[in-house]
């Protein structure tokens, strides 16, 4: 289990009914696909050797492996510039906002917290205005933390497995569904435990939360 952190969830305000939620990069916005396109324009390219970027990035020109040290400024500047690359998941923005007729919906992306102005404005452009927690610090206790003692029903959405695992060890009665593309990056990430339903896209997940907040 995660051990305890200290984290501040004091400015979301939920009402008396079901909660959502959902992880950003790869569940409500694309990552992976344009990132590699962000990396092809910085003069290098990803091979899908194993699931981790650092090892994996190397120059189209020389073929050198990037340090770890470029390969976090290469993220960082993706980050920054996020607004020129990520687009919604098809189905995302209309189902989250038939959603939120119901449930509240807080989104959790594991991203530096120093982007998260630039990842607010892009969400708000999308339509798609709902609380934004970004943090690196794993998810189960966040989650746990905003849930509090409720005993509404809850929901959380990720592409990650350690992610949905943190989650399930911090707030047993959760539905955790693990919604993840198929790119080349996803199909060598380590799977989730056999009990974590999977769904390719939003139209299979929608059902699996509805069923669960409408109890």
């Amino acid at each position: 289990m995660d051990a305890p952190i200290e984290f501040d969830t004091s400015h979301v305000r939920l009402g008396d009914r079901p909660l959502i939620v959902c992880d950003v990069d790869d569940v409500v916005l694309h990552f992976f696909a344009p990132f590699l396109l962000f990396l092809d324009g910085e003069g290098h390219e990803f091979l899908p050797r194993s699931f981790r970027l650092t090892g994996n990035i190397v120059s189209k020109v020389s073929g050198a492996v990037l340090e770890e040290k470029e390969v976090h400024r290469l993220i960082d500047a993706f980050f920054e510039a996020q607004e020129l690359w990520q687009t919604p998941l098809d189905r995302v923005i209309d189902t989250l906002g038939s959603f939120s007729k119901d449930a509240d919906i807080v989104f959790l992306t594991a991203m530096p917290p120093q982007f998260s102005v630039q990842r607010r404005r892009l969400l708000d452009r999308l339509g798609l205005a709902y609380p934004l927690l970004a943090s690196l610090q794993p998810k189960g206790p966040i989650v746990q933390a905003l849930h509090g003692k409720r005993t509404l029903p809850v929901a959380f959405v990720d592409d990650m497995a350690h992610n949905l695992h943190s989650v399930r060890d911090h707030l047993a009665s959760c539905l955790l569904i693990n919604l993840r593309p198929d790119s080349i990056v996803h199909r060598m990430a380590p799977a989730v435990a056999v009990d974590i339903p999977q769904a390719n896209d939003w139209a299979e997940a929608a059902p699996l939360i509805h069923a669960h907040i409408a109890r």
